[in-house]
């Protein structure tokens, strides 16, 4: 073979290896980009948010609501309210007078006990007025009908009332006399917000008491002052003859 087609064959053999190298040096580029490149980033699957932990509403405080104890209800014998000398001690014809309880008027005495002031209210308003007897345990409102009964006080009405309503007829009520007793009321608030539907413009209301704790047969006076203003009741007088020693007190309230 001449030169010449020896230099054809190398020129053309030189040819091919560099195609192949070039072919080669290609693929190997691919792969390595495919080694390189970043593998592609999954979504991140979206997590659910948490969920919100209900907290019970917080119910607002009942404006009747208590904050203090009170005394169990007297359930003895009726004979510890009739002491000789309680009129004279308690001077219950000046109570009256401040309550300005006359002939026709219309009193109710809630926790009336024995009726001790029952009797006593019932001579004085005489036959045009009338005295409502408050009590809730049944027993006591029999004994006072059977008192009235035999005592000839025909103007006197007997109540078997609630621990927080005392049952009385509306707008009727000249004067409210509650005689050691608000101690013992277990919903005095509304109690006081009940009574007041049932007196006239102008009626007063009376409380006489102790001073105390509540669970001791007693309630300090500006206790029993700031229940009665939720109640609906303005303090207009206060006096302490009721008893020498100054423990009593006695607390002349308006309905507002």
């Amino acid at each position: 073979m001449h030169s010449r087609g020896r230099l054809s064959l190398f020129h053309n053999g030189l040819l091919l290896v560099v195609s192949m190298l070039a072919l080669l040096g290609g693929a190997v580029g691919a792969w390595q980009q495919t080694k390189r490149a970043p593998a592609a980033v999954k979504p991140a699957q979206q997590q659910p948010a948490p969920a919100t932990k209900q907290v019970a509403p917080v119910a607002p405080q009942p404006v009747d609501q208590l904050d203090r104890p009170t005394s169990e209800p007297y359930t003895g014998s009726l004979s510890i309210f009739e002491d000789p000398k309680r009129d004279e001690k308690l001077q219950i014809n000046r109570v009256m007078d401040i309550l300005r309880i006359k002939e026709g008027s219309q009193v109710a005495d809630i926790g009336a006990g024995s009726g001790w002031f029952t009797v006593r209210a019932s001579r004085r308003v005489g036959e045009h007025g009338a005295v409502f007897a408050v009590e809730i345990n049944d027993e006591y409102v029999k004994h006072i009908a059977e008192r009235a009964a035999k005592e000839q006080l025909s103007n006197i009405r007997t109540v078997l009332g609630k621990e927080d309503d005392p049952l009385l007829p509306a707008g009727q009520l000249d004067a409210i006399l509650l005689l050691k007793t608000y101690h013992e009321i277990a919903e005095p608030i509304r109690l006081l917000r009940n009574a007041r539907q049932s007196m006239r413009e102008g009626a007063l209301l009376g409380i006489i008491d102790r001073n105390g704790e509540g669970d001791d047969h007693g309630l300090d006076r500006d206790k029993v002052v700031r229940e009665a203003g939720r109640a609906g009741f303005t303090l207009v007088e206060e006096h302490d003859f009721v008893k020498p020693d100054g423990m009593d007190y006695f607390l002349v309230f308006r309905a507002k």
